[in-house]
């Protein structure tokens, strides 16, 4: 049986490579998007098996683009793709209900055995990858209509912390120092009363923050 795959990512050269890979396999690619609005509606239209999201599309954060598909398709296999092995982008696909997160860089055999697992209703989640979150299992799940105390500064700071950016990324578009930003991200994680940024990603992720 023919596993029906879109891939979404804005390198052609990306889309190109996967679409070479599952040639001669019981994988075809049915789309391509560069975008995550592309994205949305070439899902709704070919309605693939399997879709491959890339975590920095152009036009929106991939991980907004699955937010915004898992409205409408709540079962449907979303496995984001990244270069970038970064343990925030990994919890907030876990929260959103990614069935996996998968490295650019893995093999053929893994990229397509990655496909087919999906395919067939697994997940892509282990302990081990699970575990490079810093505690992503154990977040709590604090309830959205629970009083969060947050100022302008910190929301502002929380939402740029949850895109997986460090404390110097942080600082410059809001025009504040590195440790000012450190000084914000220590009362954001002592105000959700959770133990790292990683938690703290996937508490904004949860409560609509981003």
């Amino acid at each position: 049986m023919t596993i029906k795959l879109l891939v979404a990512d804005d390198h052609q050269a990306v889309r190109a490579g996967v679409k070479e890979i599952a040639s001669a396999t019981d994988i075809e690619v049915i789309g391509e998007a560069a975008s995550g609005n592309k994205t949305v509606h070439l899902t709704a239209q070919l309605q693939p098996d399997v879709v491959l999201l890339d975590v920095c599309i152009t036009d929106e954060d991939g991980l907004k683009t699955l937010g915004r598909m898992r409205l409408d398709q709540p079962a449907l296999p979303i496995v984001m793709f990244s270069a970038y092995d970064n343990p925030t982008y990994t919890a907030r696909a876990y929260a959103l209900d990614a069935q996996g997160f998968l490295l650019k860089s893995e093999s053929r055999k893994k990229i397509l055995n990655a496909i087919r697992t999906v395919a067939n209703g697994k997940t892509l989640w282990t302990r081990e990858i699970l575990r490079k979150t810093t505690g992503a299992l154990a977040a709590p799940r604090i309830k959205s209509h629970v009083a969060v105390s947050l100022t302008v500064r910190e929301s502002e700071v929380l939402r740029q912390l949850a895109l997986g950016l460090t404390n110097k990324e942080i600082a410059i578009p809001l025009h504040i120092s590195h440790e000012t930003v450190k000084e914000h991200v220590q009362h954001i994680l002592h105000k959700l009363r959770v133990a790292d940024r990683t938690q703290a990603a996937i508490w904004a992720v949860r409560n609509g923050v981003i």
